[in-house]
């Protein structure tokens, strides 16, 4: 017989039409709420609904004991279906059933395609019936388990698969990244039901009431407890920690066995527990079970035993004292000793004096999380294996490595206190100089760039002469503040501390580095010509690789860095969800590049994690990029929203990149919508009064734009002082694009007859190509000059070329501006919506030229992070739009399309 639900009418109809829809596509929602809210109850109905429709209900619980156990969730809610993981193609099953342990893991770890071979396994289980993926007590889910669900949450659009989580509130990982039930406390007529139900009234119903506050699990344990026995009538029920005393008292009824066993199943903390742990237990059919559950603190489930809600499990735990509680831990460990994770944890629980042996074993435990990708789990890991190392040095060693591990999931205030605990134990300046620095890594994707940098800095300094190695990791990190900020003072302090520093073969690659991102119009010019080689000898070091392709990119070697990143991206990712230094630097490639899905996907993957972790520049620079990939795509009024969320985010005097790159997106809307005035005036806020940068890299290559701007809003004689100031600080250091955009800037404003030439000039940048956007605006541009000149036969092939690549690219408000001029130049390209192939959305468009070149569904998902489910769905909607009934017609329409 089900429970009735009381108060809950409204959360119910949401549920249950969330899991009545699941046939049209994948589906998320977030329950959050306090603890005894009624999550689980909420999800057990919807659970038993979802059951009842002939849908496949895969469930997981997280479990406080496996936060630091990556990919224990995962495993928990897939293995009902792990057998059907022989179906996945190579990789993917390969990176799944590594992550598991049941395989070598790929080396680096890849968590990208352990999510893709999740998204693929849940494709393919809904090919029987709808799924409903159910996790509850997410806030305990370990961190790599619940990366690899958030990036399935994002791509199950067209699978019949619906996500159903619930969370404590406050949990920082998961309420900002989906839509969120939130179960507010009952109202009073509800709580009232409730505990008419348990036939409590009178006096004792309103203590109740007033002091369970409409928590439906208060209001039950209080009853229950009210119902049992003459309660006090001094002072205020108990409630919050002396609810938990309300469980240590039916604990006090139990035989010595029955505790035992409890605090065992309390401490081992699984659902089901391994035949190791269920040796130490009574057996299942011992009368002792029966006095356990005439409690009320457990339920069987089969031939288990477990624990009603959360709150007994921690009540059972704490309820025991602290000597029996190591003694269960002590047991558990010796019956884990062949799952040496959670062997080496409940050794460390059971430890209360420092042991080099179990602080090793945690360390070991610690390399096995990193080498999987769960960060959080490893430095958790190592701060406790610090903990309990014997040796000073040991510890601190420790402490340092917990935070440079902490660094990569992205909480400031973690690594602070790991840093903060390591400097407290030594007096070695370059030990506490390195605990700094870790710090400042991460405080470069927060407000705080001044402060960092001078913090970071100053280490330098101190450190140049006596310990290089670490001044120069220092100066690492004060560079990337120094492109963030873009503060000239922060430049001269950089090339003042490189030139004490020593030169040599070791150092000169940081050294080389630190130039490019501080000073690449000065100094940093002259690796451009090294860089191929750098990149061929970095091998597939995807740490390497990816500061490489950085500094490529900030030398405009677009192609270069591209190639490096996708070389080294997956395995960069998998570093963890928020990325190191200047990891907006791959939306920006991928979206100069002409990649704008792949730039929104990285700006998606950076936000969502910087929101949570409240690393508002990271968040802002996400936003901003996103923001101009949506005004060229003609999303003029949310790409306004995203730029003013990054302006607020961020102080433009300490994050001028950011603030450059929203001004950027904002102008690019404004052009698009042809309001041209307004893009001026944001055009020129990258430059200052006097017409210098504001930022040193991110305000140049919007010269052109800015020359646009000022050429149809009346504007000439400002925009040419910017565009030859720029010239001229450009002469020598500037990069072969840079003076092709200073060309197009110029072609712009320029005398009808000098304008010519350097339109020609911009066009015969050899890099032109690899940066597709840039390519058809100058085409466009010069195309538009010509047939104003009567050239009309010469503007038609510029025109066309143009208009083919602004339909590739998907930026509609560009592809109408060049269909009109090609309607003016006598061509009958006829409506905007007669180009089926432009019709289509970015990522379909990608799905059919992959699908014209003959890849499969399967490969086609795999390049795109897509269920081979999605893929064929959106084949299914293209082909009537596009007139084909085979996969074979599709070549034909992309050539056409490609013109």
């Amino acid at each position: 017989m089900e429970a009735t639900i009381i108060g809950r009418d409204a959360e119910i109809e949401r549920l249950s039409a969330l899991v009545a829809q699941a046939p049209g596509g994948g589906r998320v929602l977030l329950l959050a709420g306090a603890a005894g809210a009624g999550k689980s109850t909420l999800l057990d109905d919807a659970a038993r609904r979802a059951e009842r429709a002939g849908h496949r209900v895969l469930r997981a619980t997280g479990r406080e004991s496996e936060t630091d156990l990556a990919f224990a969730g995962l495993h928990q809610l897939l293995r009902p279906v792990l057998g059907e993981a022989a179906g996945l193609p190579d990789r993917q099953r390969r990176a799944l059933l590594g992550a598991f342990g049941f395989e070598p893991a790929p080396d680096p770890p890849d968590l990208l395609l352990t999510g893709i071979a999740v998204v693929t396994l849940l494709s393919q289980a809904t090919g029987r019936s709808p799924v409903l993926v159910v996790v509850d007590d997410a806030q305990w889910i370990d961190s790599a388990s619940a990366d690899v669900l958030s990036f399935v949450a994002r791509r199950l659009d067209d699978d019949p698969v619906t996500l159903l989580l619930a969370v404590r509130d406050g949990d920082p990982r998961l309420d900002r990244a989906y839509p969120v039930l939130t179960l507010a406390p009952l109202d009073a007529v509800a709580s009232k039901r409730l505990l008419a139900l348990k036939g409590v009234t009178g006096r004792i119903r309103d203590r109740i009431l007033d002091q369970a506050a409409g928590n439906p699990l208060a209001l039950l344990e209080l009853a229950s407890a009210a119902t049992s026995g003459a309660p006090d009538d001094h002072g205020p029920l108990p409630v919050g920690e002396r609810l938990a005393g309300l469980y240590a008292a039916r604990l006090r009824d139990l035989p010595e066995a029955g505790r035992r066993a409890l605090l065992l199943l309390a401490a081992a903390d699984v659902e089901d527990p391994p035949a190791a742990v269920q040796e130490l237990l009574p057996d299942p059919d011992d009368d002792v079970w029966t006095a356990v559950e005439q409690t009320g603190l457990t339920r069987r489930a089969g031939r288990h035993t477990r624990f009603r809600h959360p709150l007994i499990r921690s009540a059972v735990y704490h309820a025991a004292p602290s000597g029996a509680r190591m003694e269960a831990h002590r047991l558990l460990a010796g019956a884990l000793r062949d799952e040496p994770d959670r062997h080496a944890w409940h050794l460390a629980a059971a430890t209360a004096r420092p042991d080099a042996a179990v602080s090793a074993a945690l360390e070991e435990s610690a390399g096995r999380a990193r080498r999987r990708g769960g960060y959080a789990a490893a430095a958790k890991a190592l701060a406790r294996a610090a903990e309990l190392h014997p040796e000073r040095d040991e510890s601190v060693r420790l402490l340092i490595a917990a935070a440079g591990t902490a660094v990569l999931t992205g909480h400031l205030d973690w690594v602070e206190e790991l840093a903060g605990a390591a400097r407290a134990r030594t007096d070695d300046p370059a030990v506490r100089a390195l605990a700094d620095v870790h710090v400042g890594r991460l405080a470069a994707l927060t407000r705080r760039h001044t402060a960092a940098f001078a913090r970071l800095a100053g280490i330098a300094e101190d450190l140049a002469a006596t310990q290089p190695a670490t001044a120069l990791h220092a100066l690492t990190a004060a560079a990337v503040l120094r492109f963030y900020a873009g503060e000239e003072a922060q430049r001269e302090r950089i090339d003042r501390i490189l030139r004490r520093l020593p030169v040599g073969p070791q150092e000169e690659p940081l050294r080389d580095w630190i130039t490019v991102v501080s000073d690449p119009f000065g100094g940093g010019r002259e690796v451009a010509p090294r860089l191929p080689e750098l990149i061929a000898a970095a091998g597939r070091d995807p740490e390497r690789l990816a500061a490489l392709a950085m500094a490529a990119w900030i030398l405009d070697e677009t192609r270069l860095a591209v190639r490096a990143f996708d070389e080294a991206v997956q395995s960069w990712l998998a570093r963890g969800p928020l990325p190191d230094g200047l990891g907006g630097v791959v939306a920006l490639a991928y979206l100069e590049y002409g990649r704008w899905e792949q730039a929104r996907e990285v700006c998606a993957g950076i936000g969502a994690l910087a929101a949570a972790a409240g690393l508002d520049h990271a968040a802002a620079c996400a936003h901003a990029i996103d923001a101009m990939v949506l005004a060229y795509q003609g999303d003029a009024a949310q790409a306004r929203a995203l730029a003013e969320e990054a302006l607020r985010l961020v102080d433009p005097l300490e994050s001028r990149s950011v603030a450059v790159y929203a001004h950027r997106a904002t102008a690019a809307a404004a052009m698009a919508e042809g309001d041209y005035e307004l893009a001026y005036e944001q055009y020129r806020m990258l430059f200052d009064p006097s017409g210098d940068p504001v930022h040193y890299h991110a305000s140049y290559p919007a010269l052109p734009e800015l020359a646009a701007a000022a050429a149809r809003s009346g504007r000439h004689a400002d925009a040419i002082e910017i565009v030859e100031r720029s010239a001229r600080a450009l002469a020598q250091g500037g990069s072969t694009r840079l003076h092709a955009l200073i060309h197009r800037g110029r072609a712009l404003l320029a005398d009808p007859g000098q304008a010519e030439a350097h339109f020609r000039a911009a066009l015969a940048d050899p890099g032109l190509e690899g940066r597709p956007f840039e390519h058809a605006q100058a085409l466009l541009e010069y195309a538009e000059w010509l047939r104003r000149r009567r050239r009309i036969a010469e503007a038609r092939p510029f025109l066309g070329a143009a208009e083919a690549i602004f339909r590739r690219l998907g930026a509609r408000p560009w592809t109408e501006r060049a269909r009109a001029e090609l309607r003016a130049a006598g061509l009958d390209v006829g409506p905007a919506d007669r180009g089926a192939f432009a019709e289509l959305s970015p990522q379909q468009q990608q799905i059919v030229r992959l699908a014209a070149r003959g890849l499969s569904n399967r490969e086609i998902g795999e390049r795109l992070f897509l269920s081979p489910r999605t893929v064929g769905s959106h084949l299914y909607r293209a082909f009537p739009k596009l007139g084909v009934t085979a996969r074979s017609q599709l070549r034909d329409v992309v050539e056409a399309a490609q013109g």
